[in-house]
């Protein structure tokens, strides 16, 4: 995956490598120009034009809340700022400007000419997915799609960054637009009162869940350890509720980018996301879940019906696994939409969708060789999970699919099947 910078404004440069903290009362100037060595409280911001139309008492706010300062002078394009909220100043951070307790926006475009360079060198990568930063509206993603399915000969999917007031209002068409969505909380927290942060994020999470996209919680879930070796409870406690509302993924951001025990961090996230997912699977285990229906046509209702019944199932005979033949990933995703209890193993021969599959809550995708004959495919997957140690004798596992054969109906494998590994 790669993650477009979006048109926003940073720092290039702040006179050291590292870190550093911007004390209470100190007179910062932020300047456009260049310059090289070391310039005491002096901080270069990557847009020429990042100073148009700010006036003297604007706020500029770090890294959304970091620290904050007060224009105190403007003089050319230069603007001369006094710390009124002391704080951590990292490389690269994030400017952005407030008056009266608005954000004021520079109307730049979603993705700059940098971005579509990067896009491009990520095409040649062979990337898997794109996280598309600032995203304010739908044009913007179906423009990037565009792009992709005329330039790329994989396919490529984009996952729109929610982190703006503006995105918000028009989430749903966003999530609709997108392949899977990002909810990227330090940004959208500069934006949104601290106090909504939980209840936004659960909401978008819901909403991704009904329209069966993937979602990722992303941004400060363990920002402490980007300095010290272990979290606060807060911040454990805030990666427990991500996973207690099924967010499909979590990711790091500073704490393995730029932090000090990245690896560490992982460990930590690891360890707390999986406990909660035993303890929530547990408490629910009772519970049935209520999903508006995604598709209009009737092999997309029976396909619905399928998976729902196949999750109840799973879920009231305690099967060890279940086990879902696929081309190009729907039933999958479907019973994913579900989450069930046991472990999803998906079983593709379609490369790509077996990577997109990854993003999916609960599914483990294998890459096989499929055939028209599905009990051929049941007995070379078990041979194959029980070979591997996934499955053992005596489990029970679940069996649906979506594959058609050739010579045969599109619903000719629309069923529901118990095997007893032996």
């Amino acid at each position: 995956m790669i993650d477009t910078e979006g048109s926003l404004i940073h720092v290039v440069d702040h006179g050291v490598p590292s870190s550093l903290k911007a004390e209470e009362g100190s007179v910062w100037v932020f300047t456009a120009q260049k310059f090289e060595g070391s310039r005491p409280f002096t901080v270069q911001a990557n847009y020429q034009g990042f100073s148009e139309g700010i006036m003297v008492g604007d706020e500029l706010v770090i890294d959304g809340g970091m620290a904050r300062f007060e224009v105190v002078e403007k003089m050319g394009d230069d603007l001369h700022c006094k710390c009124t909220d002391p704080g951590l100043f990292l490389p690269r951070a994030k400017l952005s400007f407030w008056r009266d307790g608005k954000l004021s926006y520079h109307g730049l475009p979603t993705l700059s000419t940098k971005d579509w360079a990067d896009v491009d060198f990520g095409i040649s990568e062979g990337v898997d997915f794109i996280a598309m930063s600032f995203v304010n509206d739908a044009d913007s993603v179906k423009d990037l799609k565009n792009h992709l399915f005329a330039k790329s000969s994989k396919s490529i999917s984009v996952l729109a960054k929610i982190e703006t007031l503006e995105s918000l209002q028009k989430l749903e068409e966003i999530v609709e637009a997108s392949d899977g969505i990002m909810v990227a909380r330090g940004d959208l927290g500069v934006e949104v009162p601290l106090e909504q942060i939980p209840t936004v994020q659960e909401d978008i999470t819901r909403l991704c869940r009904q329209m069966n996209k993937p979602v990722i919680i992303a941004s400060q879930l363990l920002e402490s350890m980007v300095e010290y070796p272990t979290p606060t409870r807060a911040e454990v406690a805030d990666v427990s509720e991500a996973v207690r509302q099924y967010a499909d993924a979590l990711m790091l951001s500073g704490e393995s980018a730029i932090g000090l025990h990245g690896q560490k961090a992982l460990s930590v996230l690891q360890m707390a996301s999986s406990r909660m997912e035993l303890w929530s699977r547990e408490e629910n285990r009772q519970s049935s879940i209520s999903n508006r229906q995604l598709g209009g046509s009737l092999s997309d209702c029976i396909a619905e019906e399928i998976c729902s019944c196949a999750v109840q199932m799973a879920n009231n005979l305690g099967v060890d696994a279940i086990f879902v033949y696929t081309k190009h990933g729907e039933m999958a995703s479907l019973l994913s939409r579900n989450r069930p209890y046991p472990p999803i193993f998906a079983f593709t021969s379609d490369s790509d969708a077996r990577m997109a599959l990854n993003l999916q809550w609960g599914v483990i995708p294998i890459l096989v060789d499929l055939a028209d004959d599905m009990e051929a495919n049941i007995s070379k997957t078990i041979d194959l999970m029980r070979t591997n140690g996934m499955v053992k004798e005596g489990e029970a596992v679940l069996v649906v699919s979506d594959l058609t054969a050739t010579h045969a109906t599109s619903t000719i494998f629309q069923s529901i099947q118990v095997k007893i590994i032996v």
